[in-house]
């Protein structure tokens, strides 16, 4: 079996997996007219999700489950769990509340396929972390792309079944992965019978990887993207009907044009991950990320006098660009830390930027019901503070 199979393999699970994360979002005009929510609501829905994410991957990070156990038996044990979690939230819950608690769930499940993935990638491949990554984030971003997908294609389905969709998709994810196992190339997990050395690379450990100034540098990068990118992929359906885009390629509509806008991010994680071979994980990073933030400057200063051809290019950029550097960002953080380590740095990695996209995703939902589009300015400050950080970090480290 030559080396790329195991990687793409492990990037398909990602995308079927990862398809239960914004699966309620690919319902949301459903549910805003079954239940009687708000855009607001619709926020609050995928936070609850972000939340749960926090959570697991903290469990994972802190508790050392994350290098404890092996990464392909947690992916599929959160896989499973997801599937039934998100199944329970298509037909068990019956108002915002009860969705909530689903949604919650859900998202501590998917802290054991994200972050699972991205070990088990480097495990397979760690020579090529950066292309290796990208294939997997945009799997990832075909799978958050998917509810979408699946609610335009289903357009008469009730939206029940749209989203037991993804949890048949997650349930597929973990036979994958099943089949697949561990790669070779990092330690094998941390035996709790040596309970020293568990301690040992528990928490403390774990924490000093922020003393590692490439490390840190790659964090700041990567939490000034997550201010932005989940915030950008819940509002956009709104921005979309906003804008009346969906009347203008009425074929395609409100979801079509979501999934399209979303799914182009995979292109710009694969088109990304084959120039990081070529000019390096930190270059592909930091133009990513001003690339999204000069599309976040254009939309709040020109929305209201660009044509609608000139919005679809410029979303088209903007969700090409907004996920293009989280998987190098992830790959520098991986080579910068010891190998023993990657599992519990890359989740507590994860479970701070998904913090962050919990404030932003809250005060974007917000504002957009108080100033429509206008609300984009919000967005700005993730890459400003993201580009600052990284490239002071990394002066300052070669100053020292």
């Amino acid at each position: 079996m030559r080396l790329f199979a195991p990687v793409t393999i492990i990037a398909i699970a990602q995308l079927l997996g990862t398809s239960l994360w914004f699966s309620a979002n690919g319902a949301a005009d459903d549910l805003i007219a079954s239940w009687q929510i708000t855009a607001t609501d619709i926020g609050w829905l995928t936070n609850a999700v972000q939340a749960g994410f926090i959570l697991g991957t903290l469990v994972l990070a802190l508790g050392g489950v994350a290098d404890r156990f092996r990464a392909s038996r947690l992916f599929i044990f959160s896989a499973l769990a997801g599937a039934v979690f998100n199944a329970c939230f298509a037909w068990l819950s019956h108002d915002i509340n009860s969705a909530l608690v689903f949604r919650f769930l859900v998202g501590i499940c998917l802290a054991g396929i994200y972050p699972m993935g991205m070990k088990l990638v480097v495990s397979w491949a760690p020579e090529r972390a950066g292309a290796a990554l990208a294939q997997l984030v945009a799997m990832l971003t075909l799978g958050t792309a998917l509810p979408h997908g699946l609610r335009e294609l289903g357009t008469d389905i009730p939206w029940q079944w749209i989203i037991s969709a993804s949890s048949v998709l997650a349930i597929v994810a973990a036979l994958l992965i099943f089949r697949l196992g561990d790669g070779p190339h990092l330690p094998a997990p941390i035996s709790v019978k040596h309970k020293s050395h568990t301690k040992r690379f528990a928490t403390p450990a774990v924490l000093q990887a922020f003393r590692i100034p490439r490390f840190r540098a790659a964090a700041w990068g990567y939490f000034g993207h997550m201010w932005e990118l989940y915030a950008f992929w819940t509002v956009l359906p709104l921005l979309i009907t906003s804008l009346g885009l969906a009347s203008v390629f009425p074929r395609l509509g409100v979801a079509g044009l979501s999934f399209t806008f979303i799914a182009i991010g995979a292109l710009g994680c694969i088109v990304g991950g084959l120039l990081s071979r070529r000019v390096g994980s930190s270059v592909v990073a930091i133009t990513a990320l001003i690339t999204s933030g000069c599309c976040v400057l254009i939309f709040a200063l020109l929305w209201d006098q660009l044509s609608a051809v000139w919005l679809v290019v410029l979303f088209s950029i903007w969700g090409a660009t907004v996920i293009a550097d989280s998987p190098q960002f992830s790959a520098l953080s991986a080579s910068a830390c010891p190998r023993e380590l990657v599992g519990a740095a890359l989740a507590i990695q994860n479970s701070i930027g998904f913090g962050i996209t919990v404030v932003s995703i809250a005060a974007l939902s917000r504002l957009f019901e108080v100033s429509g589009p206008d609300a984009v300015w919000l967005l700005l400050p993730g890459p400003v503070l993201g580009v600052c950080g990284f490239l002071l970090t990394l002066r300052h480290s070669r100053q020292a």
